[in-house]
């Protein structure tokens, strides 16, 4: 019986929200709502809590002022008393309304022409007490925790002193109650006490509606400017998907990608950052693709001489003993191209140079030395430089053997060659000139490249077309330069153009 075949498993595809997530424009976005979150969670509680206080503030000023007039009353400033009031309480048989009562009904009275005058704010109510008792109140209709059978209404009858404070109620709808109070006394014994009290429940009702109605108006606002926000980062994010792609696009065979430059700022900066190291790439990746291919060039011509001598070569013994000289020739001019690789690789770590302090004249004068054994020629002293400088002399010394070599194979055995050196506050110049057949003008930039010979020299090197690489190496890591000046059929010259100050402070000191 056949078995049935089985069906590809099938991975679920990415999960878009965690991608979504993950974004950067995401991300920012979520910092933002923590963060206005966190402002609207703050800022409420304490703009509430400010103006519960402001409110008090301005509670506890109408509370004194009210009693301030009553103290007016009582001290003759009857200005602005109802004198209807007055005629009405006569009318009805009451004693006459004197300023400083002498009897319970006088203050009675007292209490009748000043409820009569005054007319409460909202949620403000005036208490009269006459011999520790509830006498009268206005308005009539007052909350059930000021009412004469509540507990805090019976406090107050039992004061003889002023008073003032705020009480707690657990009632949300009346707050807390702010008070003042003000004593009657006759002949020094308190008969009635005024009672100014305002209750903060509507006060605070409106102040939390007003927070209600202002965060549905942030929230509104918030959800607009996320909106906002969310489309404004993804253009200013754009470039960073632009880099993303760039970067995904990039390979050893293509490093053309580029970023497009939009205006100023950070996100522009790194732009121009990708593509200045892109553009060190692409350079670094066709320089070593084109190292390669010389240095195969030119490593497969030794391999292929000593390859075609040694199949070739009998049992004569002067015949392999001639094979194994020129093997040997071409294995010595192997090495001496593979120590140039490696010393051209070595320049660029930091510990290429060792540093010392050399005196100049004494090492003009030892280059001049040392060159003259590469061949008979006509040596001079151009020039002799006094003072010292920081450098490596050893690496110096190479580049200058270098230049005095290439001046020998470019010159006959009539032809000038002369070493030369020169300071000043800034640089140090140490150059090699020969009356040779010169190069031509458009070698002059090519042959400082590896394994480049000047196409029109009436000579060819034996080298490895790497000695004028080296030289420009060395230069460049003491933080100079190489310069040529050449002209066919008169000669060149090569100067090594160097900072007086390129390196850090000496290892060693020589003379």
């Amino acid at each position: 019986m056949a078995t049935p075949s089985a069906k590809p498993v099938r991975l679920p595809p990415p999960r878009r929200l965690n991608q979504l997530f993950r974004q950067a424009r995401t991300q920012i976005l979520l910092w933002y709502v923590v963060l206005i979150l966190g402002f609207v969670l703050v800022a409420l509680p304490l703009i509430q809590q400010r103006i519960f206080s402001k409110v008090d503030t301005r509670v506890r000023e109408d509370l004194e002022e009210e009693v301030e007039d009553f103290e007016a009353l009582l001290r003759g400033n009857i200005s602005g008393i109802d004198r209807t009031t007055i005629r009405r309480m006569e009318e009805d048989g009451r004693p006459s309304f004197t300023l400083r009562p002498k009897t319970p009904r006088e203050v009675e009275n007292l209490f009748e022409v000043y409820f009569a005058r005054r007319v409460p704010e909202d949620d403000t109510f005036l208490i009269a007490i006459i011999d520790q008792k509830f006498y009268k109140s206005s308005p009539r209709a007052l909350p059930e925790v000021l009412r004469p059978d509540r507990q805090l209404m019976q406090q107050w009858e039992k004061l003889l002193q002023e008073s003032e404070g705020e009480i707690n109620i657990s009632d949300s709808k009346v707050g807390n109650v702010l008070y003042i109070t003000e004593p009657i006394e006759i002949e020094g014994k308190v008969v009635g006490l005024l009672v100014v009290a305002h209750t903060t429940g509507g006060e605070r009702q409106e102040v939390v509606e007003a927070l209600v109605g202002i965060a549905e108006v942030v929230t509104g606002v918030v959800i607009l400017v996320l909106l906002a926000a969310w489309w404004i980062s993804g253009r200013l994010l754009a470039p960073l998907s632009e880099l993303a792609k760039a970067a995904h696009q990039v390979s050893e065979s293509d490093l053309t990608a580029r970023l497009p430059i939009r205006g100023d700022g950070e996100i522009a900066d790194l732009a121009q950052t990708f593509n200045d190291m892109m553009d060190r790439l692409e350079a670094a990746f066709a320089t070593q693709r084109n190292f390669i291919n010389d240095a195969g060039h030119e490593l497969r011509t030794p391999i292929t001489i000593i390859q075609g001598n040694l199949e070739v070569m009998g049992d004569d013994p002067e015949d392999q003993q001639e094979t194994l000289a020129l093997v040997m020739d071409e294995l010595d001019r192997m090495a001496r191209l593979v120590d140039d690789l490696m010393l051209l690789a070595k320049s660029e770590r930091p510990d290429f140079l060792r540093a010392e302090v050399v005196n100049v004249a004494t090492f003009t004068e030892e280059l001049l030395a040392k060159s003259k054994a590469l061949g008979d020629r006509i040596w001079r002293l151009d020039a002799v430089a006094k003072g010292t400088i920081i450098l490596d002399r050893q690496r110096i010394t190479e580049a200058v053997i270098n230049l005095a070599q290439n001046a020998v194979q470019h010159t006959s055995i009539n032809n000038e060659i002369a070493i030369g050196s020169a300071i000043d506050k800034t640089h140090f110049r140490l150059w090699v000139r020969d009356t040779g057949e010169g190069i031509a003008p458009e070698d002059q930039v090519r042959i400082f490249e590896r394994f480049a010979r000047a196409a029109k020299a009436r000579r060819k090197s034996d080298g490895s077309g790497l000695g004028l690489p080296i030289v420009k190496a060395i230069a460049e890591s003491h933080h100079g330069e190489i310069v040529l000046r050449s002209q066919l059929a008169k000669g060149s010259t090569f100067t090594l153009v160097l900072p007086t100050q390129p390196l850090h402070s000496p290892l060693r000191h020589r003379e």
